[in-house]
């Protein structure tokens, strides 16, 4: 007997979490090149602790990291690579509040998202992945 994705819901909620931390990073990554720009960004960096040279290859990585994930080409493991960016962010916004809407953003938003990001990790990509990458839960 053949088993399918729908026999259990693990994979699919593997999928929808990937899928959501995928269309995070794009977003993110697509909210500092075309809302605050590049030399935005780069001067709020600057201006909070990380040199601002540091938001092209983090742009990069999170614009890359959010298409390899939501395709689920290794998502796992890039969800896990990913995390230090997050774990930067939670620091860079712990001074500013709890919550997100706080002038120059809260810390729950990226906390929320650096654990997600380990819970996809641990979790596996789910049903449909381009490639997956040594799922912990059975498909």
């Amino acid at each position: 007997m053949t088993s399918s994705p729908l026999d259990s819901p693990a994979p699919l909620a593997g999928t929808v979490l990937r899928v959501a931390l995928g269309a995070m990073w794009i977003s993110h990554a697509l909210l500092k090149v075309l809302v605050f720009t590049l030399p935005g960004a780069a001067q709020f960096f600057d201006s909070v602790g990380p040199p601002g040279m540091l938001v092209y290859p983090v742009v990069a990585a999170e614009l890359l990291g959010g298409v390899a994930i939501l395709a689920g080409f290794y998502g796992r493991q890039v969800s896990l690579l990913l995390s230090p960016v997050l774990l930067v962010a939670t620091w860079v916004h712990l001074p500013n509040g709890w919550v997100f809407t706080a002038p120059n953003g809260g810390w729950e938003y990226p906390a929320f998202l650096m654990l997600a990001s380990l819970v996809h990790w641990l979790l596996g990509d789910g049903a449909y992945a381009s490639r997956r990458s040594n799922v912990l839960v059975p498909a």
